[in-house]
């Protein structure tokens, strides 16, 4: 008796299910890899500044349409910088362990795709702000973009100035947002860039710790030096730390806020001193993820307070 072997039926529509749940993985595999070259993090940041000098330059009412383009715009250019240093650094990143598993790094981008995404995103960006914001927000919104990519990125291989070049973007889109409500270049522009601009050094210092056997295996000029346990780096987060008490406090004294801004200012910028005195003095990787970690408290806070008193004392 001879028996024959079973055989398989695959209909068409089993065939269509499966190919379609292939074509929605990969499309959810895309969406997350784009997600996470624009970092959604800095953006998530970058808007709260954003809004945050729009509010200071609307004395009378909030043109909540235009804030919401401005950010958009605003936006798009912050995350083209992030996307095209992904493709400027892509071997960079490859060699490093907290950024091996990035799209372009790992290969699941490549630089031609990201490059043009990244260059795409920025002229919407900027086009957006020239036509429905102003001309000013969109040209300083593009020069920030280009500092970025095409001083910063390429520093950060040769020298530990990176840092301070890298500092000035980071400072500006509190200033952007200012302009975007038709703000003008002034003392009260120049406070929140000084904020900014201050608040930075003892936050990378700290990551820059933290990461230093990644950024010196990679070749990356991320800290003054990495031959003397990070006792320049102490220095230096505490010096800035020091200043930024004062500067802190200067949107008081230039019209943005009052008293109440001024006791907030001092009890975080004291703070944000302890906790960099802390890691000067003994510089651990708990230590400067405390440091890191209070950094992302101290600067949130002090951006609540200071909207709060100008609304405040405007209404």
């Amino acid at each position: 008796m001879s028996s024959a072997s079973p055989i398989t039926v695959t209909s068409d529509a089993s065939v269509e299910g499966t190919g379609s749940k292939a074509r929605t993985s990969l499309l959810a595999q895309r969406f997350a890899d784009y997600r996470q070259m624009v970092r959604p993090r800095i953006l998530v940041m970058s808007s709260v500044a954003v809004m945050a000098g729009f509010v200071l330059a609307s004395p009378i009412t909030i043109s909540w349409s235009v804030m919401c383009v401005a950010v958009v715009g605003i936006c798009c250019l912050v995350a083209a910088s992030s996307v095209l240093n992904q493709v400027i650094e892509s071997r960079t990143d490859a060699r490093m362990n907290r950024t091996v598993d990035r799209p372009v790094a790992s290969g699941r981008v490549s630089r031609s795709e990201a490059a043009t995404f990244g260059i795409g995103i920025s002229i919407f960006g900027a086009v957006v702000l020239a036509i429905y914001v102003n001309t000013l927000t969109s040209v300083a919104s593009y020069l920030t973009m280009l500092t970025y990519v095409l001083l910063y990125t390429p520093l950060k291989r040769s020298s530990a100035l990176c840092t301070t070049v890298g500092a000035v973007p980071g400072a500006m889109p509190a200033v952007l947002g200012w302009f975007a409500a038709g703000g003008n270049p002034g003392l009260e522009s120049l406070a929140l860039f000084g904020l900014f601009f201050v608040w930075q050094f003892p936050h990378f210092l700290a990551i820059g710790w933290i990461y230093r056997d990644d950024y010196e295996n990679a070749g990356l000029k991320m800290l003054p030096s990495f031959s003397d346990n990070g006792a320049r780096a102490g220095w230096i987060a505490l010096v800035y730390a020091v200043a930024f008490v004062p500067v802190s406090c200067l949107p008081r004294f230039v019209g943005l806020a009052g008293t109440g801004y001024l006791a907030a200012a001092l009890i975080l910028s004291l703070g944000y001193l302890w906790l960099t005195a802390r890691f000067s003095i003994s510089r651990t990787n708990v230590r400067a993820r405390q440091l890191m970690v209070g950094s992302l408290i101290c600067l949130p806070a002090l951006l609540i307070c200071l909207v709060a008193d100008y609304l405040r004392l405007v209404s």
